[in-house]
């Protein structure tokens, strides 16, 4: 099925994402299939990620976060581990001032502190150059994981509690979302996994309680806009009950109209 544009005339806003987070998957399996090193698949994957972002863009999508690098990653080879410093370094040298230029504001999240200094620097200085901007706000995941997120907030919770800033009974999932990553965003409405694997593999699993779970089976270097607007329009056509029935979100739904 070929997808030019999600369908615009039918859609009302809320059938579009404010909040679209990827899991970018498959790369050095891409590679392996080409018979070239994996960190070509990585490469190629930077390709794909620019595609996404100008589709975000283009479809006026408020917040994209992108897992680019997990706590988990660590375990891969050292050799591929280096080699993905590097590309990232790389990459913010290429692609932050374009970003700047097309208005998106960069943010990391993150133990960004565990890189090297000068890996750090650059991820300073994209902050801090996209830091006004207004428009598309692109997020990289990077020495995250979403159980270190959690333990993070509930380190940040316990000091407030042991300054008699907070009492235990102030605890709630409302507080708790305070101190979690991406707090000052609205929750995820849609989740894309590429390579076919079907897991959120420790992955926001505070914020994705009620986001939308979309897999495929294509590999992330070849997920282009065609694949990506399939993603918004499937995410068009599903039903977002939160807890209610079927039936309470049709008479709200015509209430609102």
């Amino acid at each position: 099925m070929t997808v030019t544009s999600i369908n615009k005339t039918s859609q009302e806003d809320s059938e579009r994402p404010k909040h679209i987070v990827v899991v970018m998957d498959g790369n050095g399996r891409w590679a392996k299939k080409r018979l070239m090193p994996r960190t070509a698949g990585h490469h190629a994957g930077v390709k794909a990620t620019r595609q996404i972002v100008e589709e975000c863009i283009k479809e006026k999508i408020q917040a994209l976060t992108l897992f680019a690098f997990s706590s988990e990653n660590w375990k891969r080879p050292e050799q591929e581990v280096s080699s993905l410093m590097e590309l990232f370094i790389t990459t913010l040298q290429s692609e932050v001032k374009s970003l700047h230029k097309q208005n998106v504001r960069v943010r990391f999240i993150g133990e960004c502190s565990a890189f090297s200094e000068k890996l750090q620097i650059k991820i300073n200085e994209a902050k801090s150059l996209t830091e006004n901007n207004t428009g598309l706000q692109l997020n990289i995941a990077v020495n995250y994981g979403g159980r270190w997120d959690i333990a993070e907030a509930c380190k940040s919770i316990v000091s407030k509690i042991q300054l008699g800033e907070l009492q235990i009974d102030d605890i709630n999932a409302e507080l708790i979302n305070e101190y979690v990553c991406l707090k000052q965003l609205a929750e995820p409405d849609l989740f894309i996994r590429t390579g076919g694997e079907k897991r959120i593999s420790n992955f926001l699993i505070w914020q994705l309680a009620y986001t939308e779970l979309y897999f495929t089976d294509v590999l992330w270097p070849d997920f282009k806009s065609e694949e990506f607007l399939e993603a918004l329009n499937w995410y068009a056509g599903r039903q977002r009950r939160f807890g209610q029935t079927g039936e309470q979100v049709d008479t709200t739904q015509t209430q609102q109209v």
